[in-house]
């Protein structure tokens, strides 16, 4: 990429656009692949931002982020997201994008919040529901949709002004007075403790995270082809950040449909590179596991040699060469499909958002998979370290080394602060929250961590760290994290603020407590007869107990319950990115948290 560019859109600059290639963002409509080339990613850019700068959206352009005009955007990922981002940017007006799945209430808050005067939304479902709540947002004024709207006035597509040398000029002379310290975008964050709050981000901001990934990551990527496959919501700044990554270092990309599609389209388009949130590798881990479970005979025998071959498997560790041996043989009978599964080209995977089992990155290694876990936050546009393809530079078990660009020190309550181009303007309207998290232009992360040399360990979220009545503290996620490793256990959360022992929630995976029933001759009637069944209950008994001898007495669970129905986003316990509302938990099955402390 070229190092001097200073706002997202100068991707448009020359230098940049000329290098991106022709068959450039790949989408699917009616059944068929079809493609926007570079020059029609810029033609409706611009021509969209000709039509924003006409009714006076680059009122302010240098004004304050308060000034500024802003547009929203409530869609799934595709082509036009991008397009819509990079119209705004041009037009100097911030861009507020928000989730899909986003709840009407959020949605009101947010609007008036942001003053917000026109949003485009994907389709009909989006529209209406902001209808719904249209008469509580008094600054709305424009509503466009990308898919088939219901009536002419509303398709986004007649604001597109046509392309001419003319409009490229204007549009070119207004973004002119666009800064690199100029705030591009407000994204809420997903507040798994709390209302959302706006973070803003300049141009330089996410362009300092670009920058360091493209030279220190994505520069060592030796994929066979530029190809990457994308699926998580672009209002993800992880998944942002590394769209232009993308499109910085002229890669191709492909938008998956949806999340339900994800495995089809791997199939269709056989990406090189994606990136994810872990519960979903979770998922195709755990698919992978329920059809070895249904093989018979040989080949189920096979498959779990294969399995337990994987399971040994370290890192940087070569291993004996009769280990090696088994493991080519492995690799040919078994880990080919695996890989097959996921498109066969899949060469990188990079993780964020939340914490990922060891034992997993371990495992798909093994299998030929290289897992990149990073961390970062909203707040850091977002990477502040990242595991690297290096095997010196790669270690399980933590988030790999920080970026060249960004400082990082520990307090002495271990919290994880960051300092660099990267650290936000500041929370939108929120000068009291900002000055909470920032000092002396550190960010304090609110995450608690370890430092060695440069490469970081997180330990926990300072947030969900609890304390016993006997005042010890329990840091919930790697115990959570130890329970999942074993497939009966989908979804768990640990328990015991100002109580004398922890308990925990657990969400069965309800596959492999079924398998284990025919295993055991034990009769599967419904989840709901599963979770109450003796036989079950003392199965969970044994996989705790196990795990318990490797926690502290202090952090060991003495009760647990079953429940019958997985934590989603559309129920309120998972937030968009996946993460465990524990509050929306704790406050969902407060009785049942009751029962474990009632003697």
């Amino acid at each position: 990429m070229n190092m001097q560019s200073q706002r997202l859109f100068d991707i448009f600059l020359p230098e940049n656009f000329k290098q991106l290639p022709e068959e450039f963002l790949r989408y699917k409509r009616d059944g068929a692949w079809l493609h926007y080339t570079p020059q029609v990613l810029k033609e409706l850019s611009f021509g969209l931002a000709d039509y924003l700068i006409q009714k006076g959206y680059n009122r302010n352009i240098n004004g304050n982020p308060e000034e500024k005009e802003k547009v929203g955007l409530i869609c799934f990922s595709r082509p036009n997201w991008l397009v819509v981002d990079l119209a705004t940017q041009l037009t100097g007006a911030l861009l507020v994008p928000l989730y899909p799945n986003i709840v009407a209430s959020e949605i009101v808050n947010i609007f008036n919040e942001t003053g917000l005067k026109i949003c485009f939304v994907g389709d009909m479902s989006i529209y209406n529901k902001i209808q719904e709540v249209r008469a509580q947002i008094p600054s709305l004024e424009e509503l466009y949709v990308f898919d088939e709207p219901e009536t002419p006035g509303m398709n986004w597509r007649n604001l597109i002004v046509p392309f001419s040398e003319t409009l490229e000029q204007r549009v070119w002379r207004n973004s002119a007075a666009v800064k690199g310290e100029d705030v591009a975008t407000i994204i809420y964050t997903s507040g798994t403790t709390g209302a959302p709050k706006g973070v803003m981000l300049s141009h330089k901001n996410i362009l300092s995270n670009i920058k360091s990934c493209s030279a220190e990551v994505f520069d060592y990527f030796y994929l066979g082809k530029n190809e990457s496959l994308s699926f998580l919501p672009l209002n993800h700044i992880l998944e942002k950040m590394i769209m232009y990554v993308y499109l910085f270092n002229n890669f191709s990309v492909t938008f998956a449909q949806s999340v339900e599609t994800i495995a089809e389209n791997l199939q269709e388009r056989k990406p090189y590179i994606f990136v994810t949130v872990p519960r979903l590798l979770e998922k195709v881990y755990e698919k992978i596991i329920s059809k070895g479970r249904a093989l018979k005979g040989i080949k189920s025998m096979l498959f779990f040699w294969a399995v337990g071959l994987a399971q040994k498997y370290q890192l940087g560790v070569p291993g004996s060469l009769w280990y090696r041996l088994q493991l080519k043989i492995a690799d040919a009978l078994i880990f080919s499909k695996w890989r097959a599964a996921l498109g066969g080209n899949v060469k990188v995977i990079v993780v964020g958002g939340a914490a990922c089992q060891p034992r997993l990155i371990q495992i798909f290694a093994a299998a030929g998979i290289n897992i990149l876990e990073g961390y970062g936050l909203t707040e850091t546009s977002p990477v502040i370290s990242v595991n690297r393809l290096d095997l010196k530079e790669r270690i399980v078990g933590t988030v790999g080394k920080v970026l060249d660009t960004v400082q990082v020190k520990i307090l002495a309550d271990g919290e994880i602060c960051a300092k660099g181009d990267n650290v936000m303007v500041g929370y939108y309207k929120k000068p009291a929250e900002t000055a909470e998290v920032m000092d002396d232009g550190w960010f304090k992360t609110g995450d608690v961590g370890e430092l060695n040399g440069r490469i970081l360990k997180i330990t926990d979220r300072k947030k969900e760290i609890f304390k016993t009545s006997g005042g010890k503290f329990v840091v919930p996620q790697p115990i959570e994290n130890k329970l999942k490793e074993n497939f009966a256990i989908e979804q768990v959360m640990l328990v015991g603020e100002g109580q004398k022992f922890v308990s925990a929630l657990i969400v069965p995976n309800f596959d492999a407590v079924r398998s284990w029933c025919v295993r055991n001759e034990v009769k599967f009637e419904s989840k709901e007869a599963a979770i109450k069944n003796e036989k079950v209950l003392a199965y969970f008994q044994s996989i705790i107990d196990r795990d318990n001898e490797q926690f502290n007495h202090v952090e060991q669970i003495r009760k647990f319950i079953l429940l019958p129905t997985e934590w989603t986003v559309d129920g309120g316990e998972l937030t968009p990115s996946l993460k465990m509302k524990r509050k929306a938990i704790v406050s969902r099955f407060q009785q049942q948290i009751n029962s474990f402390y009632e003697d």
